[in-house]
Order: structure tokens, then C-alpha cells, then sequence
């Protein structure tokens, strides 16, 4: 066995969680990275390390799980979800049950609710909102984002669902209590089941084929018939047949 299948092993007892089931070229140069910066020669070493030091263990967390997000990334896909997704989805049932999969620091959920504001009151928006990495949740749950974050955000929404402060933006109380944020692994945890809608993008592209062949097969058991699966663009699922899935737009699959 070399030394990162034992650390994969080591891990994996440790917290729960697969590595083997993430691309390994990818995970080995951001853990290489990391122990040695750390001052580690290997990755026998760092598990040893990690076995003991609970900050160093976060700090592990926090580099496997990549946290890059922003408001309405890919802008032209949450018109999508505003002009026609939404629509059909409320014609059926005015209590949409939604979840923002591996939703790191918050943005998505919080894009979500913004997006759909525009059909409901918020007193009547439930999202939840999961991911693997705490540290994510506890920043997510703040609210409180870069400037730089915001930058696809529309202005009427920047105003009315954000309170400046400093170079910094907080995410406002009425917006904040729509979502409920939890500790959820897609790889090992169940799911629920009868979401309307269910939002995971930009996590696929780090899992192996495998991995990935799992979670949509999870996804299409989680969702209603005729609800929507919503990925990112770089995460385009060739073949939804397989999975219970057809086209409903672009990165959108309907479940049959």
C-alpha cells in the first residue's frame, strides 16, 4: 500500500471521508502542497499530524473542500431559473422544496432565495443548504461577503437584500432565515427525497466518474417526478437517460 492510499485510509476512519473517490492528481498536488508547507515529508507524517492536531485537521478540511463561489455565478443560468424553471415549478405546487447541495460559503442558497423573491414572500422561501465542510457552513450562516463576491449581483437586490459594511457585505436578517444551513457528506449521507428543485454545481468536477455516477443516481431518487436538477457549466451530464433525467435547458435535467 503506498503512503497515500494509507493516508486515504487513515482519513477516511478519521472522519468519514473517501478521497479515493475524488480525481487523485488533483487531491495529491493541493495535500502535497499543504504538508509540505506544513513542514511534513510525507504523507505518513501529515496523517500523524492531523491524528493529533484538531486546527490542523480543519485546515486539512478546508483545503480538500474548495470553497470558490459567488452570487449569481454564470449570471445567464439563473435567468433560466427566474424566467422559466421557476414558473413551472410554482404552477404545481406554491411550496417549493429546494436544496443547494455542497453550497460552500453560502452564496447559492442565498442567490436561490433572491431569485425566487420574486415569486413568493420570503416568509414562505425554505431552503436547505448543505455541505461537508464546516468551517464553510459557520461563514455561510455570518453572511458576511467581499465586495468582489457581489459583483453579478442585480443592483436592486445588491440594496435590498444587503447592508454595507466597511469593504464588506452583509447578507440581511429576512434573507438569512430562509435558509437552514447543515453538515451533509453527498458521498456517504442519505438523502431526502421529494425536492422540487435541487442545486449542485461546481463539486462535480472534483469527484471521480464513479463518485459522480453515485450522486446522480442519488440526486434523480431525491427529486419528485418532474422536478429539476440544476448543475454548473462546466458539469454538463451526457448521459440523463441513465439517471431518470431528460433536457430540460441548458445544465437543467428534469426528472421523468
Amino acid at each position: 500500500m503506498s503512503d497515500y492510499e494509507q493516508f486515504i485510509s487513515g482519513i477516511n476512519k478519521k472522519t468519514g471521508i473517501n478521497l479515493a473517490l475524488y480525481k487523485e492528481a488533483q487531491m495529491k498536488r493541493r495535500l502535497t502542497s499543504l504538508y509540505e508547507k506544513k513542514g511534513y515529508a510525507n504523507f505518513i507524517e501529515f496523517l500523524h499530524a492531523l491524528e493529533k492536531n484538531r486546527d490542523l485537521m480543519n485546515e486539512f478540511l478546508d483545503r480538500m473542500t474548495i470553497n470558490v463561489s459567488e452570487f449569481y455565478r454564470n449570471g445567464k443560468r439563473w435567468e433560466v431559473l427566474q424566467n422559466k424553471i421557476f414558473p413551472q415549478l410554482l404552477e404545481s405546487n406554491k411550496r417549493l422544496k429546494i436544496w443547494s447541495a455542497a453550497c460552500s460559503t453560502g452564496e447559492e442558497p442565498y442567490t436561490i432565495s433572491m431569485v425566487l423573491s420574486h415569486f413568493l414572500p420570503l416568509s414562505q422561501v425554505q431552503v436547505l443548504a448543505t455541505d461537508l465542510d464546516d468551517n464553510a457552513i459557520q461563514k455561510a450562516k455570518l453572511g458576511l461577503y467581499p465586495e468582489r463576491s457581489l459583483a453579478e449581483v442585480p443592483n436592486p437586490n445588491k440594496t435590498k437584500y444587503f447592508v454595507q459594511e466597511g469593504s464588506f457585505y452583509k447578507v440581511k436578517d429576512e434573507i438569512k432565515r430562509t435558509i437552514k444551513f447543515k453538515k451533509h457528506n453527498l458521498l456517504n449521507d442519505p438523502y431526502d427525497s421529494n425536492y422540487d428543485l435541487i442545486v449542485c454545481r461546481n463539486v462535480m468536477i472534483y469527484f471521480t466518474e464513479e463518485a459522480k455516477d453515485q450522486i446522480y443516481h442519488k440526486f434523480s431518487k431525491a427529486l419528485r417526478p418532474g422536478g429539476i436538477l440544476f448543475v454548473g457549466s462546466t458539469e454538463q451530464i451526457f448521459n440523463p437517460a441513465q439517471y431518470g433525467f431528460e433536457i430540460e435547458d441548458t445544465f437543467f435535467y428534469r426528472k421523468k
